[in-house]
């Protein structure tokens, strides 16, 4: 029996979709971007993670006739009273950068001493088996750490070069993938919506055989 289950990803962006490939590997999970299915970008028109997460989940399920998962994630600043927040991909503008979100939030922060520097990545996870589905599974990571000044470390994508790690000592750029998909944000929604998938059983009886 075939127990590939595919999943479209409500989202264009290729880190994420590298980091929920890496994430699923060997779970029975093909994540496939909805640009494979020609989905329009749906409109973030919600105030929260939560209810961004459902309307690009829906979104995609409506467009593309399968499964989606969708991810609404971003950074909070606690002396910014949580800014960016659910703005974070456009703080600095329409079509913003990474580098430019990353310039905007240090010119935010110039003035704020390290101990007020306080931040968290949020990620809000919904699956959507179809675009009416009346019970959408939505779990939630977040992962505390602090701004830095000056970026550091070239890997990872959005704020990760200026979200410094206490645990670790290092800024989440400077991290290895592996080491990320144990303890970031999206790590500890995934592992949560995994286990929701495995015993919920209105799913695919395939699912609950994921280890």
């Amino acid at each position: 029996m075939n127990t590939t289950q595919t999943i479209v990803l409500a989202s264009g962006n290729a880190g994420k979709l590298r980091e929920f490939n890496d994430l699923l590997a060997g779970l029975g999970f093909n994540v496939k971007p909805q640009s494979d299915y020609q989905v329009p970008e749906a409109i973030e028109d919600g105030l929260t993670f939560v209810e961004n997460a459902i309307i690009k989940a829906r979104n995609a399920c409506k467009h593309s006739g399968l499964p989606s998962i969708s991810d609404d994630s971003g950074i909070e600043v606690d002396a910014l009273k949580g800014a960016p927040g659910i703005y974070s991909a456009r703080y600095s503008g329409v079509n913003a950068t990474d580098q430019n979100n990353n310039a905007a939030l240090l010119e935010a922060l110039k003035e704020i001493p390290a101990h007020e520097r306080t931040a968290r990545y949020q990620c809000v996870l919904v699956f959507m088996q179809h675009a009416l589905d009346p019970t959408p599974i939505i779990c939630q990571g977040s992962w505390e750490g602090t701004i830095l000044t000056q970026p550091q470390g070239d890997g990872g994508f959005g704020y990760d070069p200026i979200f410094w790690v206490p645990s670790h000592n290092v800024a989440s750029a400077q991290l290895s993938k592996v080491e990320k998909s144990k303890i970031s944000h999206r790590a500890k929604a995934l592992t949560e919506l995994v286990q929701k998938l495995k015993t919920t059983c209105h799913y695919p009886t395939k699912l609950t055989n994921l280890t």
